[in-house]
This record gives structure tokens, sequence and C-alpha cells, in this order.
């Protein structure tokens, strides 16, 4: 392929990556090292099979025997269950038996289950039942060098766990840059010794002392006189070489480059499909359907063969997902628009070309405001990489980025840590649970900073999970950290039972613990591209649903809808406009929570005996209250412009139009949800409450002034 052939505005970077070997070829120098070492860092380059393979050639050595399970975390969901379903066809099996996978509310495993992928946070809560993760012989951290606050926590209870069993293997698979920092980390819990592992709890404490002095005895030694906890290996995947090209000037618009950048590889480069990074559902749906326009415009784009554009974020259902996987039809080329779950782990067969746009979309939370947004950031020169590999799997690949070669040499080597730019408060919920109390002195990868801690802290003590000595209280505190949702619908959840709605709270919490940004309303996710009649339509069938108080009622209305006069079917979704994967969703997702509600001696009827000052008010005014208990932190108050501001007054927010709170009139809200798009900061998932609620349901939290 010469460059010549690409779109003219490209040019080619002056150094190319050589061709390198399969994983294969290191098998045995990896089992090797995996025996000897307790903490392997594996280095793969993306396609050198390293979360496909090794897993297998662990439980062909025998790493399974007694019963024991290999566990592969992974950042996203959309990674653990696709390359599960990969690695279950490559072993022969379905999955959910000897490969399996776990996300949250969602278990696909079996006792005959030997390799178990799951997402690092799962990980994490299963330590809050087995505290030594006892049933894996195997630990592999994939993915470790995206830094998510999940794996850095889980890094911290790894290097802690493993004093205390020297016969656990830990893998982290891990980015060239960041291959040292991660050995130097696991190094220096040997310096820190038995003072790394003092507040972790163990099964029995007979056993513990026993297996910490195997681990001094039995530890390598490199004839420092310091242990050698791990070694490092490199893996060689890529087959074909990749071509990387920048644009000679930047571009005004991405999205829209990245459009003229696909049509123009259809018409000029060979058979392989196209793969587009862009930054979220709004950018990606203005790309499919702009592709679509102009292919059926220009005539001669699909006359040789088709261009088939395809959409994958985390918002979609996981049937929607699946769909960028299979084989494009014959004479067809698939361009798939993708965020950043595209970046890793998870592969899809037949890409040739990588168009990146330069962005991306990450969390930030402002612990001033209490506000957690969306926002968007170049990419660091690592996840670029990253995106480049995703090219010449299969044959000589380009990857074409859509900004200079000089903006590429200023990006930052590595994202910033989630980490220090997140609400921690549930991972302080959890570490407490899980007996770490010091939380400021445990072994962060990177410490957060102390105002993001602070804030966790405080708002963990509002919501009654910690008393005044920042221990976990018994038995709101434990209970709020074992329940798989976010603290303030943990909090919400349980104080349900007192407010006389606990099978209402049930049902909203299953409605909101949502994937990405998606919606139950179909009509929200065609990017905004509907005549007026449609529009019309949309209201209409949406005010059958509609309830005054807000969108958390709301959405009550429509679930109640769906398992009783939809009976739970799709055609009733279809005539509503109703997301059916997501329905089908939340009634699994309730259903564990109640399950969750039932083991606690919380069901719906368990709070007969205690007292509810509130029995006057209406069951819509139970709910609102009992939402206020978890949610005063996320309040609001309308301006006379349509625009809400917060509290504290330092931030304009506005409804976002998905809510029912768009056109309507409030005094007080408060929001399930912040998001900010362009130069506006959005809420979502609104519900009208009283002022008054939150001086009574959050006295240390607010106070009046005078």
């Amino acid at each position: 392929m010469a460059d010549s052939d690409i779109v003219a505005a490209f040019i080619p970077a002056l150094h190319k990556p050589a061709a390198l070997l399969p994983i294969a070829k290191h098998r045995e120098g990896l089992l090797y090292l995996i025996e000897k070492h307790p903490v392997v860092i594996v280095v793969g380059q993306t396609g050198s099979g390293k979360t496909t393979q090794i897993p297998q050639f662990l439980e062909q050595a025998g790493w399974c025997e007694d019963g024991k399970v290999i566990a592969i975390t992974q950042p996203r969901r959309v990674a653990a269950t696709t390359v599960a379903v990969r690695v279950a066809e490559e072993v022969g099996c379905d999955v959910g038996k000897e490969v399996g996978y776990s996300i949250r509310f969602e278990d696909v495993t079996s006792s005959a289950t030997r390799i178990k992928f799951m997402t690092d946070g799962l990980l994490i809560r299963e330590a809050l039942v087995d505290p030594l993760l006892s049933r894996y012989s195997v630990i592999m951290v994939d993915e470790a060098h995206e830094r998510s606050i999940s794996t850095d926590i889980l890094l911290g209870l790894l290097r802690k766990i493993r004093r205390r069993r020297p016969e656990l293997r830990i893998i982290i698979s891990s980015a060239t840059l960041q291959a040292e920092d991660f050995l130097a980390y696991f190094s220096a819990a040997e310096e820190a010794g038995s003072k790394d592992t003092k507040d972790i709890k163990s099964t029995t404490a007979n056993s513990s002392n026993t297996q910490t002095r195997a681990d001094e005895e039995e530890s390598d030694d490199d004839g420092s006189g310091k242990p050698e906890v791990g070694s490092i290996i490199s893996l060689e995947g890529r087959t074909y070489p990749i071509d990387i090209l920048y644009l000679e000037k930047p571009s005004a618009d991405y999205v829209d480059t990245a459009i003229t950048t696909v049509l123009e590889i259809h018409e000029q480069e060979p058979d392989g499909d196209i793969l587009v990074f862009l930054t979220g559902r709004d950018e990606i749906e203005r790309a499919v359907q702009g592709v679509a326009e102009r292919v059926s415009a220009e005539e001669s784009l699909s006359a040789n063969r088709a261009l088939l554009p395809l959409p994958m974020y985390a918002g979609l259902t996981a049937d929607e997902q699946m769909y960028v996987f299979e084989e494009a039809p014959e004479d067809t080329r698939k361009v798939i628009f993708a965020t950043n779950i595209a970046e890793a782990s998870v592969t899809i067969n037949g890409v040739v070309y990588v168009v990146d746009c330069g962005f991306v979309k990450q969390r930030a939370y402002n612990p001033s405001t209490g506000i957690e947004t969306l926002t968007t950031t170049a990419v660091s020169k690592a996840a670029a990489a990253q995106r480049a590999g995703r090219a010449g799997r299969t044959k000589p690949g380009k990857c074409l980025r859509l900004y200079t070669e000089e903006a590429y040499l200023s990006l930052a080597d590595a994202n910033v840590p989630e980490i220090q730019r997140s609400n921690l408060a549930p991972f302080v919920l959890q570490l407490k649970a899980l007996g770490i109390d010091n939380v400021l002195r445990f072994p962060y990868f990177t410490a957060p900073p102390a105002e993001l801690m602070t804030k966790a802290l405080e708002l963990l003590y509002s919501l009654g999970a910690l008393d005044d000595y920042a221990k976990l209280t018994k038995p709101l505190g434990l209970r709020m950290a074992e329940l798989a949702v976010e603290p303030m619908m943990a909090k919400t959840l349980l104080a349900a039972p007192q407010f006389g709605c606990l099978e209402e709270m049930l049902t909203i919490a299953a409605m909101t613990s949502r994937e990405g940004n998606s919606s139950v309303w179909i009509d929200n996710q065609d990017g905004g591209n509907r005549s007026k009649e449609e529009r019309q339509l949309v209201e209409l069938v949406r005010r059958k649903f509609a309830a005054d108080e807000g969108d958390h009622l709301t959405l009550l209305n429509v679930y109640q809808a769906f398992v009783t006069k939809g009976k739970g079917e799709a055609r009733f979704c279809k005539e509503n406009r109703l997301n059916f994967q997501m329905l089908k969703r939340a009634v699994n997702v309730r259903a564990q929570l109640r399950r969750f509600m039932e083991r606690f001696g919380l069901e719906a009827g368990g709070a007969t005996n205690q007292s509810r000052p509130q029995d006057q008010g209406t069951k819509a005014e139970q709910i609102r209250r009992c939402l206020t208990t978890g949610y005063f932190a996320h309040v609001a108050r309308m301006q006379p412009d349509g625009t809400f501001r917060n509290v504290a007054g330092g931030s304009v927010l506005h409804a976002h139009p998905s809510s029912l709170m768009f056109h309507r009139k409030a005094d007080w809200v408060l929001f399930h949800e912040v998001m900010e798009t362009g130069d506006k900061t959005y809420i979502r998932d609104m519900t009208k409450i009283e002022k008054r609620w939150l001086l009574e349901y959050a006295p240390d939290y607010y106070q009046t002034t005078t």
C-alpha cells in the first residue's frame, strides 16, 4: 500500500514499528518465570495474545488443580465478556463452563469454571467475602497501564495479600513505559515487611503466621541480599507492520475529517475493515449517519462494495455491541465508530485501518462542587499506541491520526490515573469494609489528592456510613459497602423500609443502574435527528408514563407497565419506544438487589415496627423523601431563566433534554447524575423535593444561613 494512496492531507511518521513474533514462542519461558516468581510483569504489544493465551497456558500447566481458578481482570465490562467468549471458543466449551465471566449484576460461571474473566472492581467485591482471595491460584491484572481506579485499588490489595499467600501468583499486564514501576511497587512491599499486611483480614490467624514465615524463607534472592519478588517479560506479538500517518495541519472538526478519511480509505485502499476512535455517543451517531448519507448520495462510493457503518460504545446493549465482531457480508467493508472501549483487550478481527481522533472523554470529579463530569481531553502517547495497535492484525495496516506529529510529541506519556480525578467515596467505603481503617496509609500505586479523600470521607460521614472516628458504622456502613450500587443509592435503598417504599426503590435503583449513558427511551439514542412529527409522537408516548414529581417516578411507572401490561415482552417496548434490553437488565438487577435486602432482613414489610412520622404523605412523597436521604448532596434550585444552580451557587446546571423536567418548572430538585457536553453541564434523572427535607435528613451536611 503506497502512502500516496491515502488522504493527501496525511504525511507518514518518521519511524515505523518493526514486525514482531507471536506469543507461543515465549510459552515455556513465561511459565518458568511464573513458577519461579510471585509477581510477573508481562509487557505485551496489542495483538500479542497475552489476554487470550496466557490463561490457557496456565490452565494447561496445572494451575487449576485442587479446584483453584485462574482470574483475569479487565478495566471494562465489555472486554471481560467478549474476551471470555473468545477464549471459550478456543477452548471448545460454552461460556460459563470451563471458561466464564463475572461483571456487576451478571455472573456467567459454574462449578466447572477454571478460567474466569471479570472486572477488577468485581474482584475487589469478592475480597469482602474472601479477604485473601483464596479460591484463586493465579490473578492476572490485564491492561493495568490504563490505571483505572479499581485497578489501582486491586494492586494495593494484591500487594498485601501476597505476603499472606506466598503461593499466589500475580501477573500484571502492562505497557512498556510502566513495567519497571509496577515491579518496583511490588518489590517495595518486601521492604515494608509485615507492616504492609497488618490491616488485611485473614481467614485463620495461625495459618497466616505460617504463610508469612514461609514467604520470608522461600523468597528468591538475586545475590544482593534482597528478595527477588518478580520479573519482567516482553512478549512480541504483532505480525505485520503498521504505517503511522499524521495530518499536515490541525483539523477544525475531527468528526467531519474522520468521515472524509473513512470515505477516502473506502475508495482508494484495498480490502480491510476500518476502526475509528471518537469520544462519545453523540459523535459516533453523527459519524454513522454522516457516512450513511454520503454513501447513499454518491453512488461511486458503493459501486464495487458496500460500506457498513456500526457504532460501539458502552451505552449499547450487549447484543448491539456484538454486531461489530460479526464478519461483514460479502462485498461489504465494515467501519466501526468506537469510544476508547475498543482500545484494549477487545479485538475486532478484520480491522486493517485505524482512524484516531486524538481525544477521549474522561471522568473528572470536582471536590469543591461535588460534581463529576465527562470532559473531552487529548489522549496520551500510551493510548495512541494502543489505538494504532488495533490495525495490522491480519495484514500490513495503517493508522491515520487526525492531528499533527508535533501535537503527538506534546502529548503526555500516560493518562492521569483515575484515582487522581474521581469520586473516591465508593472505594473508601470498600476499603473500610475490607478492614483497612487507615485509608490514608493504604499503599496506593499513585496517592490520591488530599481534597478527594477529604470529600469522600465527608460524604460517607454525612450518609451515616462512617462514625465520628471515621470507622465503618454497623450495620448501615457495612451493608452500604456490600450493596453493588454507589453509596448514595445504597443509603436510599437501606432507608426505604422506614418510608414504606422498598419495592419502589428497588425498581428505581435497578432502572438507574444503567450502562454508560444509555437511556430507557429509544428516541434518545438516534442522535436527535427526528422530524417534528416524530418528536411529537414520541412526546405523546412518553406522557403515558410521566409522573409530575419527576424522572425517578416516571422510571418507576415505565418498569411497572413493562412487567404488568407488557408482560416483559419486546413487542410492548417497540410500541412504546422503550429500550427492551435495558428493561430486561433492570428486571435482573432488581432481583439481585432484592436478594441483598432479604439477606439483611429488610424485606418489603420489614419496617412495620419502625416509626414512620411521614405516614400521612402519599406514596410519591415517601419515595421523594427517601431519595433525599441518599441524594441530598446532589441538589439544585431552579433559577428564573430556567437553569439550575447547586446549593453553593457556583455551578450553572441545565436539565438534560431526556429529562421530564426539561420543559417543566420546579423549585428544588435532586438529580442522579451530571454530565458535561460542550459548554453546558447537564443534570438528569431529576425529582422535585422540598427544601425543608434537606435540613431534616442531612443536618450534618446543610444548615440555614442567617
